[in-house]
């Protein structure tokens, strides 16, 4: 046979490889909307819990995130980081169930199909880099240069905005897929002919194909472990089996897991026989308070969650002074009104300050605290004193506490 002779073969061949994929019910358009649905959900929840995260850890003027219920937040980050995750093997398989379909030729039919095939382009590649970033930050991995907390907020509102047109371009196109009677297959070994028309047996070299049933399922197998093995960081009941999470919710300085360690600099602070715990700002009488003269004051007990932005969190029990008896101590007005600044020894670090609103520095479990277990806090925890209030990302509960600041309104 000539050269040009098995060119045209391969050629031939190749084209009936690429007849049989696209005829299979992995890639026909029921798949594809089961699976689209599917991202929806998931994407949803995702940019939802995510923009709650944002607005509570940068507060605006328009939205005042609450104080209670205490475990709130602990709820909607949990969600975020599990729906993310979970998407990452939705997102695959609805990849590829479409890839042969990218390649077409004519790549459009229209204008409206130009646009809405443009539109693909943030939502995909907008759509791999959320879930890369958001798995990397998870994993304190940082192969970039660029603020992960500002790209990942904007590139959130893009990919939602092509979602939402790619939504409407295919919804007609969906719902008829979803309502379709399916004739195909269910045998995970049927070729796609099989598969395709259920007339008969496609030739003995065809490529083996799945089922749509099969193909999905898989991909529920898949999401649905990666959940089971990392959302253990947020469940407590299921904590042994998150063997894949970053952080396992009872391993850590007194049975509770932390981010990071102070530097030698907030270490000699935290430990200097100088400390001094002030108060000041908008108060009748700034305090200056020793550590001793800081535990001597009416103590509060309460039991609240710690949580992180990364989705692990751990319910402890912590001891310390409320910032509303501090207040108080130092002349504010239970009527007025104010704004709280926490300050740490983490001088020129994003971390150094927290803010709370008059809520939720009045409320009953914000604390001072300096024991953690009944026992002082470990120099991870934030020795000698940290922030703890309900329904506070933990980037917000600063520790190594120095100092608050009282503004009146």
């Amino acid at each position: 046979m000539t050269a040009t002779g098995r060119a045209a073969g391969v050629r031939a061949r190749a084209d009936e490889v690429r007849s049989t994929v696209e005829a299979s019910p992995v890639h026909d358009e029921r798949t594809a909307a089961i699976l689209g649905l599917a991202l929806g959900v998931s994407f949803t929840i995702c940019f939802v819990t995510g923009l709650l995260s944002h607005l509570a850890q940068h507060p605006t003027s328009w939205f005042a995130w609450p104080a209670r219920p205490a475990g709130l937040y602990r709820v909607t980050q949990g969600l975020h980081v599990a729906t993310g995750l979970a998407s990452i093997p939705l997102l695959l398989a609805k990849l590829w169930a479409v890839f042969p379909h990218l390649f077409r030729w004519p790549p459009f039919e229209s204008a409206a199909h130009l646009v809405e095939r443009v539109m693909l382009v943030p939502l995909v590649f907008g759509s791999v880099f959320l879930l890369f970033t958001g798995t990397a930050n998870v994993m304190h991995w940082y192969p970039w240069r660029f603020s992960f907390t500002r790209s990942h907020y904007w590139v959130a509102w893009m990919t939602v905005g092509a979602l939402v047109a790619h939504v409407g371009a295919k919804a007609g196109t969906t719902v008829l897929a979803l309502r379709r009677r399916d004739t195909t297959g269910t045998s995970a070994g049927a070729t796609a002919a099989t598969a395709g028309d259920g007339v008969g047996p496609a030739p003995s070299s065809s490529p083996a194909i799945p089922s749509r049933r099969a193909y999905l399922g898989w991909t529920a197998a898949a999401s649905g472990l990666v959940t089971l093995t990392t959302v253990g960081q947020t469940v407590w009941p299921l904590r042994s089996a998150a063997v894949l999470a970053p952080r396992r919710p009872d391993i850590g300085p007194q049975g509770v897991p932390v981010n990071g360690v102070p530097s030698a600099e907030v270490r000699a602070a935290a430990t200097s026989a100088d400390y001094r715990f002030r108060v000041y700002g908008d108060v009748e009488e700034e305090l200056s308070l020793t550590l001793e003269e800081l535990r001597s004051l009416p103590g509060h007990t309460a039991a609240l969650p710690i949580t992180c932005v990364e989705g692990w969190s751990r319910q402890a029990t912590w001891t310390g002074v409320t910032v509303s008896e501090l207040m108080a101590r130092a002349g504010v007005p239970a009527s007025a009104t104010v704004d709280v600044r926490v300050e740490s020894f983490q001088h020129g670090s994003a971390y150094q300050y927290s803010t709370m609103s008059d809520e939720q520095a009045r409320d009953r479990d914000a604390l001072i605290a300096f024991d953690l277990g009944g026992e002082p806090l470990h120099m991870d925890h934030g020795y000698p004193a940290r922030l703890i209030a309900p329904n506070r990302p933990g980037v917000l509960q600063t520790k190594w506490v120095e100092a608050i600041r009282v503004t009146r309104r």
